[in-house]
C-alpha cells in the first residue's frame, strides 16, 4: 500500500504501556448466541483467539449489548489525553483509519447522512473498554458502546506467523473490517440484528452473526475499491488470502480436525472471500445486503 502521502487520523488513542485493573466482559444472561465469543472461539489451544475481525463479545459483532447489561466505563484523564502513535506500525494503523474516514464520509454524504468517525485505541496486552475488559489474545474488536476500535498491533505479527495471512493490506483489511462494524452500528443494522439474536435459537443466532461478519467483509471491500489509488500489485490477493485464512471451516479444521457448520459465527473461507470481492467489484453498500 502507498500510504506515504496519507494523513494520519486524529482519532487514535495510544494506550500501549498503560496498566489497569483486569476485569471481564459483561455478557448478557439472556444471550443465546452460543458457541463462544467472537471468531476466536472456533480455534483452541492458543491459536483459538488469533483470528481476523473478532469482536470479543460475539453478540456485539458490530452490534451492542442491552443497556442494563453493560456499564459505561468513564475515561480517565490519561485515556482522554492519550498521545497519537508515533512508531511505524502505529502510524500505519492511523493512516489506514484515515482512509476509512475519507471513504465513509463520502459514502454517507452521498446518501444524505453524516458520518461519525470512530476512534481507534492501540493497546498492549490488556485494555478496558465501555464493553468491558479485554486481553490482546481476543484479537481486534469494535465496541459500539463507545464507538471505538480496539487493537493490539502484535496481532498483525500473529496473523503472519500463525494464520499465514501476511502483508500490509491484510493488516489494513483488519481495520477496515472493524470499521465496517462501526458503519453497521451507525446505520442501525447492528441493533436490529442483536435484538433478533436474543430472540433466536443458538443455531439461528449463529447464522445472524455470520451475516453480520460477511457484511463487514463486504464493507471492507467497498473501502478497498474506494482506495484503489493507493493499492499496489498483490494487495487484493493479500486481502483474499486473509479472508481465506480466517474462515470458520478452515479454522475449525485446523484446530480440531473437523468442522461443525451450525457453530459457524463468521462464515466459511469461500463466503468471506465472496463478500469481500463483491464489495471490491461493486463499491456499493447496497450490494452488501447479506440479510436479503
Amino acid at each position: 500500500m502507498r500510504l506515504d502521502d496519507e494523513q494520519a487520523s486524529s482519532n487514535v488513542e495510544d494506550r500501549r504501556g498503560q496498566r489497569g485493573r483486569r476485569g471481564g466482559f459483561r455478557i448478557p444472561m439472556g444471550r443465546r448466541g452460543g458457541g463462544g465469543i467472537g471468531i476466536g472461539t472456533i480455534v483452541i489451544l492458543g491459536i483459538l483467539w488469533l483470528v481476523f475481525g473478532v469482536n470479543p463479545l460475539e453478540m456485539l459483532s458490530g452490534g451492542g449489548l442491552p443497556q442494563q447489561q453493560t456499564q459505561q466505563v468513564p475515561q480517565t484523564q490519561q485515556q482522554q489525553g492519550a498521545p497519537a502513535a508515533n512508531d511505524e506500525m502505529g502510524k500505519f494503523a492511523s493512516k489506514v483509519l484515515s482512509t476509512t474516514e475519507r471513504t465513509w464520509t463520502r459514502v454517507f454524504k452521498e446518501n444524505g447522512r453524516q458520518y461519525e468517525e470512530p476512534r481507534m485505541v492501540l493497546f498492549s496486552g490488556y485494555v478496558q473498554s465501555a464493553c468491558g475488559a479485554a486481553q490482546s489474545a481476543m484479537g481486534p474488536f469494535y465496541c459500539p458502546r463507545d464507538k471505538k476500535i480496539y487493537i493490539d498491533l502484535s496481532f498483525f505479527r500473529d496473523m503472519s506467523t500463525r494464520l499465514g495471512a501476511s502483508g500490509d493490506f491484510a493488516h489494513a483489511y483488519v481495520i477496515a473490517h472493524e470499521v465496517g462494524h462501526h458503519v453497521q452500528t451507525l446505520l442501525g443494522i447492528a441493533e436490529k440484528v442483536t435484538a433478533a439474536r436474543l430472540r433466536s435459537s443458538k443455531t439461528e443466532a449463529n447464522r445472524l452473526s455470520v451475516r453480520m461478519e460477511l457484511q463487514a467483509d463486504c464493507l471492507a471491500g467497498v473501502w478497498a475499491r474506494d482506495n484503489k489509488n493507493i493499492l499496489e500489485q498483490g494487495d487484493i490477493e493479500e486481502g483474499i488470502n486473509a479472508a481465506t485464512a480466517i474462515g470458520d471451516d478452515r479454522l475449525q479444521k485446523r484446530s480440531q480436525g473437523y468442522v461443525v457448520p451450525e457453530s459457524f459465527t463468521h462464515g466459511t473461507s469461500a463466503q468471506r472471500v465472496e463478500w469481500f470481492k463483491r464489495g471490491i467489484q461493486t463499491g456499493n453498500i447496497s450490494q452488501c445486503d447479506t440479510f436479503g
